[in-house]
């Protein structure tokens, strides 16, 4: 039996009742309430306790969690919140749930344009918005974000809904570097050169090249991973040999790399103990483990990525600090729906 005890629930519902009404835990335990799938962080939890002697108690839902712990306020057994992208990291400071992390640990484990300015949270790994491209009918080896509004992909470009923090977090970076009104502009012609309205996840968008419907697609660099593994549903090996990943942008700014990270909850029973497990989460042991497990790339100075993912070719990632790029998220969003994206190509 695994040290690593796990009270994984599919639905929030039904999972933090349970989690509330249960006995008390012991000094060596850890609270985690995560975003990420429970498969995804689960080798790097057993590190930990094998590491250290702390058992991880953790809760998994997709969405709704960081609002869980605000209303659960002072009673919430949550230590630590584990998520992803600049939008959810950045709303839980919003949201008034998080604490900053006082580590010298993580401060120098962790460059400061991956952490909070205050450090209410830690970023953990990366992973780059990138264009996936049909092998066949897709002949040029760069791109930039710029040229997607390029009329010569009229009806060739999928991706999911604008309203998406994914899709968000690149329209942000956008207005960051260019402003609210040429963003604007720039995404109502990205929207006439769909070849349909934006749906599914990522993966739906690179079936959507291997059946034909599309040439280009936005996604992030880690799906690659997924679907070049996934022995479950093989068929999606045939649409990852079907795709290359171009990085956009890497003769000028660099693409856009969002994060997975983690927050120390404001009213933590258990603060050593999660400040025992963020600091792990920063060493160069763990980074190794998380990244190359969820095939993105490690923040922490010195840790190589995995050779699946240095496979896809070589990332220059945007230098432009994710706190001003999350700035510019509520700006992003109103011009998703000004523009009418998700509504898709007028024509």
């Amino acid at each position: 039996m695994t040290s690593t005890r796990r009270l994984i629930f599919g639905a929030l519902a039904v999972a933090l009742p349970l989690f509330a009404a249960a006995p008390a835990v012991a000094d060596g335990e850890v609270n985690i309430y995560t975003y990420r799938q429970p498969y995804l962080i689960q080798p790097l939890l057993e590190a930990f306790t094998a590491k250290t002697g702390i058992k991880t108690n953790v809760v998994f839902a997709s969405k709704g969690l960081g609002e869980r712990i605000a209303a659960e306020g002072r009673n919430s057994p949550a230590d630590v919140l584990m998520t992803v992208d600049i939008g959810r990291l950045d709303g839980a400071r919003e949201l008034g749930i998080a604490q900053p992390v006082a580590s010298d640990v993580v401060n120098e484990n962790i460059p400061p344009q991956f952490r909070d300015p205050d450090n209410n949270w830690i970023g953990l790994t990366g992973r780059a918005r990138v264009i996936y491209a049909s092998k066949d009918r897709v002949d040029q080896d760069s791109i930039t974000y710029e040229e997607l509004a390029d009329p010569k992909w009229k009806g060739r470009i999928c991706t999911r809904s604008g309203q998406h923090a994914y899709t968000i977090g690149l329209v942000a970076s956008m207005i960051a570097h260019h402003g609210e009104e040429k963003t604007e502009e720039w995404l109502a012609k990205v929207r006439e050169n769909l070849a349909r309205k934006p749906a599914g996840n990522d993966r739906a968008q690179v079936k959507a090249i291997y059946a034909g419907e599309c040439d280009i697609a936005l996604g992030n660099t880690y799906y690659m991973g997924q679907m070049q593994t996934n022995d479950k549903d093989p068929e999606q090996k045939d649409w990852a040999e079907s795709v290359r990943i171009l990085f956009p942008n890497s003769e000028g700014r660099g693409s856009h790399v969002n994060l997975s990270g983690v927050v120390l909850a404001k009213h933590a029973p258990h603060p050593e103990n999660a400040l025992t497990l963020i600091e792990f989460l920063t060493t160069k042991e763990a980074q190794k483990v998380y990244a190359e497990t969820n095939y993105e790339y490690p923040v922490t100075p010195g840790v190589d990525v995995s050779e699946r993912v240095k496979s896809w070719g070589e990332l220059k990632p945007d230098d432009l600090p994710l706190t001003e790029i999350a700035k510019y998220r509520k700006a992003a969003s109103e011009i998703v729906d000004k523009v009418g994206f998700d509504d898709g190509p007028s024509s």
